[in-house]
C-alpha cells in the first residue's frame, strides 16, 4: 500500500507539472511524518523517499536518533512546523532545513546557534497569507525586511518561501494563496534576490500548488493514511 501511495503521489505531481508546462523534476516531495512511526519512515525511505518533514522538534529527535544508523546519508530532515525559540538549539542540530522562519528574532537566534555548531543552516521564510490566528508567518508587508535580515546573517542560507494556507475542501479555493506566494517570490527576485524554493501544498491540494509553481510539496496523509492520535 505504501508503494502504491508514493507512486500515486509522484504520478499526480508529474501530471500537474506537465499541465502547467513545467518539468516534473522541478518539484520535490517531502513526506510529512507527524505521528508516523520510525519503522514506517524506514519503509518509505526504502521505497525511495529522501526528504522527511516533521512538525515537532521532540518527535523528530526521537525518530532521528532511532533511525540514525538505518537511513542513507542522502535522507534530509526538514522542520516544517512552528519553531519556538527555546527549541532552536536542538532544531539546528537535527534538521537540514528549517522551513518556518517567521521573525527577525527567530532568524538571529538560529544564526547564533548555527555559528556555535559551525553550520550554515538552510532556511525558508514562512509567509502568512490569511487572517487565521492559528497560522504563523511573517506578513507580506514585513517580508522584504525579513529577507534582508536573513541574507545578512552569515550562518543562514535563505533558499525561498513557505506558506500554510487555510484549509478548504475544494482545492481550487486555495489556488489564490499559492499564486500569491509565487508572486511575492517573483517580485523579490525582480529586485535582485535569488529565491528559488516555494514550499506549498499538502495532501488535499498539492496538485494545485504544483500548477502554481511549488518546488516542494509537503504530503503526509496521501502517503501514510490518516493520522491516529
Amino acid at each position: 500500500m505504501l508503494l502504491e501511495n508514493i507512486s500515486h503521489v509522484y504520478k499526480r505531481i508529474s501530471h500537474a507539472a506537465m499541465r502547467a508546462g513545467r518539468d516534473p523534476s522541478e518539484v520535490v516531495l517531502i513526506a510529512v511524518t507527524k505521528t508516523v512511526s520510525a519503522e514506517r519512515i524506514k519503509e518509505a525511505v526504502d521505497l525511495g523517499i529522501r526528504l522527511i518533514g516533521e512538525n515537532r522538534v521532540q518527535e523528530a529527535k526521537e525518530k532521528i536518533e532511532r533511525l540514525r544508523d538505518e537511513l542513507p546519508e542522502t535522507v534530509q530532515w526538514h522542520m516544517i512546523g512552528h519553531l519556538q525559540k527555546n527549541k532552536v538549539r536542538p532544531a539546528v542540530m537535527l534538521f537540514d532545513m528549517i522551513q518556518s522562519v517567521d521573525s527577525i528574532e527567530l532568524a538571529r537566534k538560529i544564526n547564533r546557534v548555527a555559528a556555535d555548531f559551525g553550520k550554515v543552516q538552510r532556511v525558508l521564510i514562512q509567509v502568512k497569507l490569511s487572517e487565521e490566528e492559528t497560522k504563523h508567518g511573517v506578513s507580506e508587508e514585513a517580508l522584504e525586511a525579513l529577507v534582508e535580515e536573513v541574507l545578512s546573517l552569515e550562518n543562514l542560507s535563505l533558499e525561498g518561501l513557505m506558506t500554510i494556507p487555510p484549509f478548504f475542501e475544494d482545492p481550487e479555493l486555495v489556488r489564490p494563496y499559492f499564486r500569491r506566494l509565487r508572486q511575492l517570490r517573483d517580485k523579490l527576485n525582480e529586485k535582485g534576490y535569488r529565491l528559488k524554493e516555494l514550499s506549498m501544498g499538502m495532501s488535499g491540494d498539492y496538485e494545485v500548488a504544483v500548477e502554481e509553481g511549488a518546488t516542494m510539496v509537503r504530503v503526509g496523509t496521501a502517503i501514510f493514511g490518516r493520522r491516529s492520535y
